[in-house]
């Protein structure tokens, strides 16, 4: 006579205890039997359910089932993973009939759960040595260089390595969101994620409130100036951004007001000019430059494959060569 066997398939992300109704339903209805580390435990005892704990292997769980009853197997979450599949496949052989229930769900946002714990991980005692001696300081570079490197692949257009590099900027902010968490007067990335949460509710009173949707962007500034006590459109400028940036951004803080910009001399003042000339075409001047930049390296970068390819090296090339080959 075969067994049945169920397995009870829940998220370790979700807290213990917060099972599907048809997951109680299955835990009632068979020897349940779970792994020693199981977070469930106490919660199920408290429901009055009897559980067998076990060590667990396909085998074990195929030779109950097989044995004519109905076994409920709950697991732990991703680790029994393998002892799932291993279970199928011994079940397909001998006619036990297998029933998979999900007792829980990973609720949208839940890796970020494990992002936390990893972190944790690796700055606890026995972690990673190099983790371990990072300091706000030391990891300002790494902020930056992941920021551009999301940012080209914006650029390239490729959405795959986008998604790599946005986890790299996400290990970032964990990375910073730890150190503060051990510091003297500790916050810790759900204080982080609480300040965004407020702040986007609270700028945002067309959605969340009975705000006008007209002139999102001036109510978005004025909300800024009002929060931080701004006295100046200069103020929370970020200075450290590149200087074409810098300057559109002055400039169009500068034109909310209706102030002239004023004309410099130097290279510095023609370069100002352009980004004045970028902003009235509707053009950002970083954009623009890093587009043609890019378009010189590409350039430049086939040609020295091409001399390459002939047996010479592109710096012996004179300056009457290179103009021929860049025609």
């Amino acid at each position: 006579m075969s067994g049945r066997l169920v397995l009870v398939v829940v998220s370790p992300r979700v807290p213990p205890g917060l099972l599907s109704w048809p997951a109680w339903e299955a835990l009632r209805a068979g020897a349940v039997l779970t792994g020693q580390d199981s977070p469930q435990l106490p919660f199920l005892r408290d429901a009055g359910i009897d559980v067998c704990v076990v060590d667990a292997s396909a085998e074990v769980l195929h030779d109950r089932a097989a044995a004519g009853k109905t076994v409920v197997w709950l697991t732990t979450g991703d680790t029994d993973a393998e002892l799932v599949r291993a279970v199928g496949l011994r079940a397909v052989a001998s006619g036990v009939v297998v029933e998979q229930v999900h007792g829980s769900y990973d609720p949208p946002g839940a890796r970020l759960l494990d992002v936390v714990a990893v972190m944790d991980r690796l700055r606890s005692p026995g972690g990673c040595p190099w983790a371990a001696e990072q300091t706000h300081a030391s990891l300002m570079p790494y902020l930056l260089e992941e920021a551009y490197e999301a940012y080209q692949a914006l650029e390239d257009g490729d959405l795959v390595d986008l998604r790599e590099e946005l986890g790299d900027v996400l290990l970032q902010v964990a990375f910073h969101a730890r150190l503060a968490q051990e510091a003297e007067a500790p916050w810790s990335i759900d204080d982080v994620a609480g300040d965004l949460v407020d702040k986007l509710v609270r700028r945002h009173p067309h959605v969340f409130a009975d705000g006008d949707a007209d002139d999102l962007e001036g109510t978005w500034e004025a909300l800024k100036a009002a929060e931080k006590g701004r006295t100046s459109v200069t103020d929370g400028v970020p200075l450290a951004q590149p200087a074409l940036a810098l300057a559109a951004k002055l400039q169009k803080r500068a034109a909310r007001l209706g102030a002239p910009l004023a004309a410099y001399d130097g290279l510095g003042g023609e370069l100002w000019g352009l980004v004045e000339r970028c902003r009235a075409a509707g053009l950002d001047p970083e954009v623009e430059l890093r587009a043609v930049a890019r378009t010189f390296r590409d350039r430049l970068a086939e040609l020295e494959r091409v001399v390459h390819s002939e047996g010479r090296e592109p710096s012996a090339l004179s300056s009457q060569e290179w103009g021929a080959r860049w025609s």
